[in-house]
């Protein structure tokens, strides 16, 4: 039997272990490269399941910047639980310029299917067809709650049942 060295030995040793430690690095960053374009999947939400893109029919507002979408955020957030009974949902704003908007039911059977979810925002639509920046638009009755956060500089909506369901929608102001 051939014995090596304690030199040769250590650096075998640590040639395992450089092997190891740069094989876990390199699966750390495959899990963050999957996972880098949504980090709230997980946390708000389960991975969505359907996804759709949208164009809207509105510009991107002059005014559009992380401060109006906060602002529209908490309102709409407000407007929901000043309603009688807890609140439905929970409405906020995610990502470093408040880019993505999320939707998270928070009661069992709430926007669980695609079909629920759109007529939630059918009736966020009704709400902000109110707003000062759908009286100002030349065809209001035309214009959706999508077309009004996609105007908003809103680049991801994210609805989810909290639970099993979730719909993303890619949205993009008009051109």
């Amino acid at each position: 039997m051939v014995r090596l060295s304690p030199l040769v030995t250590r650096l075998r040793s640590a040639c395992f272990v450089a092997t190891y430690a740069f094989s876990m690095v390199c699966i750390v960053c495959m899990v963050s490269v999957v996972h880098a374009d949504d980090r709230h999947a997980g946390y708000y939400y389960p991975e969505p399941q359907t996804s759709e893109a949208f164009t809207g029919r509105a510009p991107l507002l002059q005014d559009a910047g992380k401060r109006a979408r906060v602002a529209v955020t908490t309102g709409i957030s407000n407007q929901l639980a000043s309603g009688p009974g807890a609140p439905m949902v929970a409405i906020f704003a995610k990502g470093t310029q408040a880019e993505k908007l999320i939707i998270v039911a928070l009661r069992e059977g709430e926007l669980n299917t695609l079909f629920r979810m759109r007529g939630f925002l059918a009736r966020l639509t009704a709400e902000a067809r109110a707003s000062p920046i759908f009286a100002n638009a030349s065809n209001p009755e035309e214009l959706t709650f999508l077309d009004f956060i996609a105007s908003l500089g809103f680049e991801r909506l994210t609805a989810s049942d909290g639970r099993d369901f979730a719909h993303r929608i890619e949205l993009s102001p008009a051109r």
